[in-house]
């Protein structure tokens, strides 16, 4: 989508970091958004500082598909047709194998992989009728294309964004629908003090934000990125109908690292057949 001015876009995770940050740069370019997050109280506060001029604000628990159909039409009611769809809104959750419970598990799949999949097939149908063109960002993170220790729910939902971002470019290409997959390292926001609403939030979560590990990254997050600057890049892919979103150079050694490490394994089973 080259010209986002006078278009409508549906925000998700608006009240802080990228996604605060995407509305400010959206609402430059003349655009109007509705303004989506869980947090009702910083909502009101961050529409307060934007102004209410061109901006629309719903509470929506991403994780809840009719919560999702209700923000979406509440979004068409007050602008009419929806064009960009920043399915940005998640949350991280730390854990090793065999300790993690599996209520947190579909707690980080309802809300990192469901809550992208819910606006996306809200909106697509909503986008291929009107006919004016669209875009699905859907924000993953390089955790989508390389992994770590002690986040392994986190990788695996940040991947699966990646995989249905790529596959959704594909399949929407044809119907002119673009697609960018957001993929930053640290972006100054306020991921890591997620809210403790996973139905076993407790002990374990607890001794992780007590743990020199959450003081690592705490401070990675908060010297990252400014989420401004992370915001207009995306926004430049929007326009320039860019796929992935990478931010970081010191990242790009461990993509081809993964790349090459992909390759060596696929040339060696080839080679065990003979091929």
């Amino acid at each position: 989508m080259t010209d986002i001015k006078n278009k409508t876009a549906f925000v998700t995770g608006a009240a802080s970091g990228i996604g605060f940050a995407l509305t400010e740069g959206l609402l430059k370019r003349g655009a109007k958004i509705m303004m989506v997050d869980i947090d009702a109280e910083g909502l009101a506060a961050a529409q307060a500082k934007l102004g209410t001029e061109n901006t629309a604000m719903a509470v929506c628990d991403v994780a809840d598909p009719d919560a999702v159909k209700a923000a979406a039409a509440s979004a068409i009611e007050t602008f009419g047709n929806v064009h960009l769809i920043f399915n940005n809104a998640g949350v991280s959750l730390p854990g090793r194998p065999g300790r993690i419970a599996l209520e947190d598990w579909r707690w980080i799949t309802d809300i990192n992989i469901l809550g992208v999949v819910y606006g996306c097939e809200t909106f697509i149908p909503h986008i291929m009728e009107h006919g004016e063109g669209g875009h699905i960002i859907n924000t993953a993170s390089t955790a989508g294309h390389v992994t770590g220790i002690g986040m392994a729910p986190y990788f695996a939902s940040k991947f699966a964004v990646v995989g249905y971002s790529e596959a959704l470019s594909q399949e929407l290409a044809e119907a002119g629908i673009g697609v960018s997959c957001l993929c930053p390292t640290w972006v100054k926001s306020n991921i890591h003090n997620t809210p403790d609403k996973a139905p076993v939030a407790g002990q374990y979560r607890d001794k992780f934000k007590a743990s020199k590990a959450y003081e690592t990254i705490k401070g990675y997050i908060e010297n990252g990125m400014d989420a401004d600057v992370y915001a207009e890049l995306c926004l430049k892919a929007v326009e320039a109908n860019r796929l992935h979103v990478f931010n970081d150079p010191e990242a790009r050694i461990a993509v081809e690292t993964r790349a090459q490490a992909l390759l060596t394994d696929y040339d060696a089973n080839l080679k065990d057949l003979g091929m």
